[in-house]
């Protein structure tokens, strides 16, 4: 009896080794038909997204999910992974031709060219030159004299947490210390989400939401918005690109790098449509303070699924304190704390008492300085003769190149020692534009922009 156990158990062994082979040998060839669609759809200038062909693809698997009695959302997920590898070829050799650069890349290449003695005028990074509250710097010294620097509760210490809690009018136990807003992002969209389910994110966007999505296997649908339509998102595509997979929607306003807010139409649409989906919705609002217009908060919504995300690196110019924070329901609050607690215990107390410490002020001056830096960049863009939708908020301008891509400028830029992002690191679609950023003193920016005009009119 034992006996012919153990031969059915072989046997069957054997019949899913088989199996497995099939689906590998399968997805190869799946894969080479990808590359075959890849390459007539460039030749005929054709998006490598199709959602209708998609659509269908989906609809047919899960008619066969239903049929054969497989986990609808386990063969989603396998045919996201699928959609997911099949895309990634696709674009592999448009990448090729012209490499994806973003502003992180460009500072880095920006910051070996100062350790090799080259000087260089920063317009490429969100990083504000002016200093921290003074109170900061008397904190940490609080802080060392006071031994203040020892491990703290994975979410933070309860007076930063109770701070937060009253600016943002929630409780206590809907707050979690994060180290800067970047991890924050990361630890929600890695502890909501798994692999092969969807996020969706309006482009241009920081680049970072589909790096999180990429980091655990799921896959980013793009709303492409416009410079023609000021860069304001089409609420009846984002209603058509619902599906079973669809788990989270991504908003970031005012936005990195337009500088556009959404009214509050929009943004109770989008939330309506968030709550009929059953979807997340994470709002990074990491630059709200820096408003040119009304500005709506997601938390004003009082959608359950929904987490706001902000950070003490814009609005105290606190870049490399590395403190920001979530605001979320408990349940949500607790899965990004336990990314956390895996992943670095808890922030640096003393990073997080410098936060408090910033709290006791608000940084008007900081946004009033930001708001004539932004006047002065778009004035001086203006006698370019460049075009851009004015920025509603934020720190940055992202205008219209008149002719050639965004990398040949940059990198040309960068020769001449000034340092703009590419606005393709936003999205793929946006080749035809640059973003500048307006942290730097008036002067040095002038220096900056008269480089670029120069440089521009050398390539006409």
């Amino acid at each position: 009896m034992v006996m012919g156990k153990n031969d059915e158990l072989e046997s069957l062994r054997h019949q899913v080794s088989d199996i497995t082979a099939q689906i590998i040998r399968n997805v190869h060839r799946r894969m080479e038909l990808a590359k075959q669609i890849g390459e007539i759809k460039s030749s005929l200038g054709i998006d490598v997204k199709d959602e209708k062909v998609e659509q269908e693809i989906r609809l047919r698997v899960l008619s066969l999910a239903n049929e054969i009695g497989m986990g609808r959302d386990f063969a989603l997920q396998l045919l996201n992974v699928l959609l997911e590898e099949s895309e990634q070829v696709q674009v592999q050799k448009r990448l090729q031709k012209g490499q994806r650069q973003t502003h992180l890349g460009i500072f880095m290449k920006a910051k070996q060219l100062e350790a090799s003695g080259k000087r260089i005028i920063h317009m490429e990074i969100g990083e504000p030159d002016y200093p921290p509250p003074a109170r900061v710097g008397e904190s940490l010294a609080d802080s060392f004299r006071l031994r203040q620097y020892h491990y703290t509760d994975t979410r933070g210490i309860p007076k930063l947490r109770d701070a937060i809690a009253e600016k943002e009018g929630v409780s206590e136990d809907e707050v979690v210390v994060t180290p800067g807003g970047r991890f924050a992002v990361f630890s929600a969209i890695t502890s909501l989400l798994k692999a092969g389910q969807e996020l969706i994110v309006i482009e241009p966007a920081w680049p970072a939401y589909k790096q999180c999505a990429d980091f655990i296997g799921a896959r980013t649908k793009v709303l492409r918005t416009t410079f023609a339509n000021k860069w304001t998102p089409d609420l009846q595509q984002l209603e058509e690109m619902m599906n079973p997979s669809t788990k989270m929607i991504v908003l970031n306003y005012p936005n990195n790098p337009t500088g556009k807010i959404l009214d509050g139409k929009r943004l109770e649409r989008i939330v309506s449509v968030a709550k009929d989906n059953g979807l997340y919705l994470l709002s990074d609002e990491v630059y709200s303070d820096y408003t040119l217009k009304k500005f709506a908060s997601i938390h004003e919504y009082g959608y359950d699924k929904s987490i706001l995300v902000s950070s003490f690196s814009k609005r105290y110019a606190m870049t490399g304190f590395r403190v920001g924070y979530a605001v979320a329901n408990k349940d949500i609050i607790a899965k990004i704390a336990s990314v956390q607690a895996i992943g670095i215990t808890s922030v640096a107390e003393p990073m997080q008492r410098a936060a408090l410490a910033a709290m006791s002020e608000y940084p008007s001056e900081n946004v009033r300085m930001m708001k004539k830096r932004l006047d002065f960049v778009c004035g001086k863009l203006k006698e370019m003769s460049l075009r851009f939708v004015e920025p509603e908020g934020a720190m940055y301008v992202y205008p219209e190149l008149p002719r050639g891509e965004d990398i040949e400028l940059v990198e040309k830029l960068l020769e001449k020692g000034v340092a703009i992002a590419p606005g393709s690191g936003f999205g793929d679609y946006y080749r035809q534009f640059v973003r500048i950023s307006a942290c730097q003193p008036e002067k040095i920016l002038e220096k900056g922009l008269t480089i670029m005009a120069s440089v521009m009119k050398e390539q006409a």
